[in-house]
């Protein structure tokens, strides 16, 4: 019994082939899978019987594949040990080769859009989630409900009502996999709905045009200035894709006049505002600014995640819809939540116990401390570089003289850091004057290495 292969608790996969007999077949089989390491050294092989049983051929043709490969050196076969793959060094495919690491890799990252993830609170979200499962019920486990669970649903429509001025309720929330998943959602659902275009801010991210792109959306760029982007532009587009609260890159917060009048823009075309509230709890010089789909919850689908408060690899968002879209935005999504529920349940214990308030105020101060030193270092170092964007959020604009822009950003390189100039982030019909400067994400290094990389920042600034 001690070579039968229903005790091994692994299988084999073989497609023995070939015209000269099952023997040579299998022979080769083995040996190919041997020879490119799929089988490893030192790897147990099935008894005959049980292989032979398993492809469906004789049992003495296993034996003697076996005896063949042995006598060529590819298996050895002891007593009381089994057939098992001999030692050797395995050769992988050449298109299995690794990829050489591209030189000059860089030691600090001040791209933005990525929390210190070193400061994820561990403890208290292992303390959530066993509260979480042992409360959970049993159909908590199933496919579930498209939207998502009721519980972090219901925890979301409390703390977006109370933190950012939302008019949510449980049942308008649909819960993603974060915003690229959301807008993916919308995207579709937009295009079902008959849209050709969406319009989006001069300056953002190209990865969310794309998406749009995808869903077949035309992403025609909207004027910016000092005020923010001009939604008096908007025309007879059927959507409009915005950060109000804090412009994405650029840091500015969208003017009174201009949230009132893309809003009533919406309203007398029956278009949709897409709010992205990447970053609206970190705040630093006053309140924060009120959520855009308090002026009107039936016009405006607000779009947050977790992936600057707590961090990106959770995969967790939401969008609160307005009443006539949940049906479709589920639909869009898929009959099955895709979102892992186990988190899901964690988040809203998280919340509901008060640890994400707590986790937010003591990451807000450590952040501030960070745009603090950022600003006086390039102050005392570069005093013809101007800060800019830096009354909130989790990255900083550093304003270049004419010209400098990519001279700095091959500076940074040599200096170790990986880094991104404005015109990365600057849409190619973009409406804007362009102007040189730096987008330094100061949230991402853990707090060891902030003050190497703050330093090696100021060596490559003019």
């Amino acid at each position: 019994m001690a070579n039968s292969w229903a005790n091994l608790g692994v299988d084999l996969h073989l497609e023995p082939a070939g015209t000269s007999g099952l023997r040579r077949g299998l022979t080769d089989a083995l040996r190919d899978a041997v020879r490119t390491g799929r089988l490893a050294p030192g790897t147990r092989l099935p008894s005959s019987r049980s292989l032979a049983g398993d492809l469906g051929i004789a049992r003495n043709t296993v034996a003697e594949a076996y005896a063949d490969l042995v006598a060529e050196g590819w298996l050895t076969a002891r007593q009381g040990s089994g057939t098992r793959v001999a030692p050797r060094a395995v050769i992988p495919p050449a298109a299995d080769a690794p990829r050489r690491r591209p030189p000059g890799r860089p030691a600090y990252s001040l791209l933005p859009g990525s929390p210190d993830l070193t400061a994820f609170p561990r403890t208290e979200w292992l303390k959530a989630g066993r509260r979480a499962l042992a409360a959970a019920p049993s159909d908590a486990l199933g496919y579930g409900d498209p939207r998502g669970r009721p519980e972090l649903r219901t925890a979301l429509a409390g703390y977006l009502s109370r933190v950012r001025g939302v008019r949510a309720d449980p049942e308008t929330i649909l819960i993603t996999a974060g915003f690229s998943h959301a807008l993916r959602v919308l995207g579709t659902l937009l295009r079902a709905r008959g849209v050709r275009s969406v319009a989006v801010e001069s300056y953002g991210l190209d990865a969310h045009w794309g998406l749009l792109h995808d869903a077949g959306l035309a992403t025609p760029a909207l004027p910016y200035d000092e005020l923010g982007t001009d939604t008096g532009a908007l025309t007879g587009e059927g959507a409009v894709l915005l950060t109000p609260a804090h412009q994405f890159p650029m840091g500015t917060a969208l003017h009174p006049d201009r949230r009132t009048a893309v809003v009533e823009w919406a309203r007398r075309t029956g278009a949709l505002v897409l709010e992205d509230d990447y970053d609206g709890e970190f705040r630093y010089d006053r309140q924060p600014v009120g959520a855009l789909q308090g002026l009107d919850p039936g016009r405006v689908v607000h779009l947050g995640t977790a992936s600057k408060s707590l961090a990106p690899g959770l995969r967790l968002g939401w969008m609160v819809l307005p009443p006539s879209l949940v049906e479709e935005a589920a639909a869009a999504k898929g009959r099955i939540d895709t979102v892992g529920v186990l988190d899901q349940l964690t988040l809203a214990e998280f919340l509901t116990s008060g640890a994400y308030d707590r986790h937010v105020r003591s990451a807000r101060l450590r952040y501030r401390r960070r745009r603090d030193a950022l600003t006086a270092a390039v102050a005392e170092r570069a005093p013809g570089v101007r800060v800019t964007g830096i009354a909130a959020g989790l990255h900083a604009v550093l304003r270049l003289p004419p010209g400098s822009e990519q001279p700095v950003v091959q500076a940074a390189t040599w200096q170790g850091l990986a880094l991104h100039g404005l015109s990365y982030h600057r849409h190619p019909q973009a409406l804007a004057e362009p102007a040189d400067a730096l987008v330094v994400g100061y949230g991402t290094p853990p707090d060891s290495a902030w003050p190497a990389a703050l330093e090696a920042l100021c060596r490559a600034l003019p």
